[in-house]
């Protein structure tokens, strides 16, 4: 769909007139040019950009009024909430709290009239700041003028697309929270994820497109609050940033022992919130369990100084002085203490054993939702995710002989880097993580969410799998399922009307025309509500030349079989529901393989083993046999017992050379053909054969 039809679908009444006029702008470079024979000059670039300034003011202006009109009503709103709350409190008998039900139901539908305004807000913004690329780049190209570098200045200047609106959704949450509630919000204390040593968890990821993130997190806000560790502190930017250095060798172990999901494979990395100047790091080491050994994959950590860890890693800073500190002053139990000194000796052990150094960087904003203290059910949303190189296989010391380079902090996008050093990542990643030891199912809200048009399943996707493959192309070999497809447009077709945040004030359209707000009464939507039932003809956002199918095996189907008794390729690692956009069939880079996870169990060398004996032992009766029939000493005796011999010598060297075969790839964990359909049948036929030949002499005797 053009860019000027997508705009008129997605228009918000309310807003129709501060939109920039995109149709008007691309007539007059038309009509310009064709006044002109074709040619642009001087006058009629002066005025387009006249015209173009005009616009971009426009936009801004409403912006900012219409920021600061949501900044107003969630101030009016908070102040209602803490006196309907604080007077709650001080009911003293029914009346008073149907009274005040009634208050908390009002609240929550203004807050909810605030949060659809939001979203409106922040469609408004993505839409025009879209407008005016596409605009530059059609002027461009039309009439020659470079005008598009010059002006994306101005347009960063204004950045009402840059607006950070994650403050104001921290408020909302906590507002919401509150109203949900009535006033009892669960208590618990907030840093309790940052504090556990050991996750067991399910996680399950998705990507999200730029276009879905705010709509995304309004919708997970209203049933999950956001996690602020530190709710007496006012919330910044900064708070929100990530930052993690990964650790591999030359070879880069760890990072094909992650990518194929080898038993035992770790990950070990640094980690640190917020920006440089904080103090505390943890390191940690991821380890990959196999479903075979009954354990979960888990990731453990322990705190350390930012000033002592370069000494740590050198050795020079032993495990045993990092806890003698916390082995004095006595917080933590001799055994928990103990437990996170074995771990920091086993990260020393393996990082100066095997040479490690930091090889890769990732940054990005964290939103995190969840309980406070309730760790069952939590949603995760990293925007803004960039890989830095941190290595120096290429002769270049990055790190300057430091842990971690210098040159950059959290100032996304890292404009002051080499293209060739950083990889900044198109879509936002969610991952819905549960905790599995407590049986816990998703509520059918994330059933909902997981499954709508706002997020695209990418099982097992690893933020340091993807930044090594992107940033060392040259020492990789193996590259992820997801690689060959990063050009692939991820936006889906709205499939529910009734789901996400609906606006009040869209242009609604009907089979007759446009539907005002008065003729949706009766319909059964909540019009006042974030979320309706009334159906809206949704533009499809999708990009010429993306391609979407509705139902297929799973990405690697066409790479790899499911075989029932040896070994079998772990499609599950991959398996993508029903709607992806991914196709089925896709290609690796040139020079690059697919990674295929195979699973290889304990009982499949036991297998493979038992069914070599069984081969064995059918040789040997055939052997046997033509023995007993060398015993009656006549000719034909003589020539039967020559077939059994050897039937049974072409036995042992089949079953031998298929077991060494299966050995080996066992080993290699290839996804190669296991099954046998050749041998049974050569038995088969050599033992008619014999039985046959010795019938048909006895026969002619």
């Amino acid at each position: 769909m053009k860019f000027g039809e997508t705009l008129k679908s997605s228009l918000i009444r309310d807003y129709a007139y501060y939109y920039i006029r995109y149709d008007e702008l691309k007539y007059s470079l038309k009509k310009g040019l064709d006044s002109n024979h074709g040619q642009w000059n001087n006058v009629l670039e002066e005025q387009f950009v006249d015209t173009l300034e005009q616009e971009l003011e426009k936009v801004y202006n409403f912006f900012r009024l219409k920021h600061k009109e949501i900044l107003r009503r969630v101030k009016e709103v908070e102040t209602l909430v803490e006196k309907t709350v604080q007077a709650s409190k001080n009911a003293v008998d029914l009346e008073d709290l149907q009274y005040f039900e009634q208050d908390f139901q009002d609240l929550e539908e203004e807050l909810s009239d605030i949060i659809a305004d939001v979203h409106d807000l922040n469609t408004f913004t993505r839409l025009n700041y879209i407008g005016f690329q596409k605009i530059l780049k059609k002027h461009d190209k039309l009439t020659k003028f470079i005008l598009k570098p010059i002006f994306q200045a101005r347009l960063n200047s204004k950045s009402f697309i840059k607006d950070n609106l994650d403050g104001l959704i921290v408020k909302l949450s906590k507002l919401y929270d509150l109203v949900r509630t009535k006033g009892n919000p669960v208590k618990g204390d907030s840093s309790a994820g940052g504090k556990m040593q050991n996750f067991v968890r399910q996680t399950t990821k998705y990507w999200v497109h730029p276009d879905n993130i705010t709509e995304l997190k309004l919708i997970i806000l209203k049933h999950l609050p956001v996690l602020v560790f530190n709710p007496n502190k006012e919330f910044e930017t900064e708070d929100s940033a990530i930052s993690s250095i990964y650790f591999d060798d030359k070879e880069l172990d760890l990072y094909y022992g992650r990518l194929l999901k080898t038993e035992g494979a770790e990950a070990i990395r640094i980690r640190w919130y917020g920006g440089m100047s904080t103090d505390t790091c943890f390191i940690e080491r991821k380890t990959h369990r196999e479903d075979w050994t009954g354990e979960k994959s888990v990731k453990a950590r322990f705190p350390v100084k930012e000033s002592k860890v370069n000494d740590f890693l050198s050795g020079n800073f032993t495990a045993k002085q990092l806890f003698e500190k916390a082995r004095k002053e006595g917080k933590k139990s001799t055994q928990e203490i103990d437990s996170l000194e074995r771990l920091a000796q086993e990260v020393q052990y393996r990082v100066l054993k095997d040479k490690m150094r930091p090889v890769m960087r990732t940054f990005y904003n964290r939103t995190a939702f969840q309980l406070p203290g309730d760790a069952r059910v939590r949603i995760s949303l990293d925007t803004e995710l960039t890989m830095v190189r941190e290595d120096n296989f290429d002769g270049i010391d990055r790190t300057k002989g430091n842990w971690r380079r210098m040159d950059i902090g959290v100032d996304f996008p890292f404009s002051q880097l080499p293209e060739s050093d950083v990889e900044r990542f198109p879509y936002a990643v969610l991952e819905v993580k549960l905790q599995t030891q407590m049986g816990q199912e998703p509520p059918q809200w994330v059933r909902e969410m997981v499954s709508s048009h706002l997020v695209e399943a990418v099982p097992k996707f690893s933020k340091f799998i993807h930044g090594t493959a992107s940033l060392l192309p040259d020492m990789v070999t193996l590259v992820p399922f997801w690689m060959p497809q990063m050009d692939v447009d991820i936006r889906k077709p709205k499939q529910d009307a009734t789901y996400g945040i609906i606006s009040k004030h869209r242009l609604l359209e009907s089979g007759n025309g446009v539907m005002d707000e008065e003729e949706l009464v009766g319909t059964g939507s909540n019009i006042n509500g974030a979320y309706g039932s009334v159906s809206i003809n949704e533009s499809n956002n999708r990009t010429e030349g993306s391609t979407s199918s509705s139902t297929h095996e799973g990405l690697l189907a066409p790479l790899i079989n499911w075989y029932k008794d040896i070994v079998k390729p772990d499609n599950s690692f991959n398996k993508v529901p029903d709607g992806t956009v991914f196709e089925s069939t896709f290609r690796a880079p040139p020079g690059k393989k697919i990674a295929v996870p195979v699973r290889v169990e304990p009982k499949v060398y036991f297998a493979t083993e038992r069914t070599f004996l069984s081969w064995l032992s059918i040789s040997l009766i055939f052997g046997a046999t033509a023995h007993t029939l060398m015993n009656y000493g006549d000719i034909t005796s003589l020539l039967t017992a020559a077939c059994f011999y050897v039937t049974a010598i072409l036995t042992i060297l089949y079953s031998s050379g298929v077991y060494i075969f299966r050995v080996i790839s066992i080993r290699n964990k290839r996804a190669a053909q296991y099954d046998d359909q050749l041998g049974p049948k050569m038995i088969c036929a050599a033992l008619a054969l014999s039985v046959g030949v010795s019938f048909f002499f006895r026969y002619l005797k």
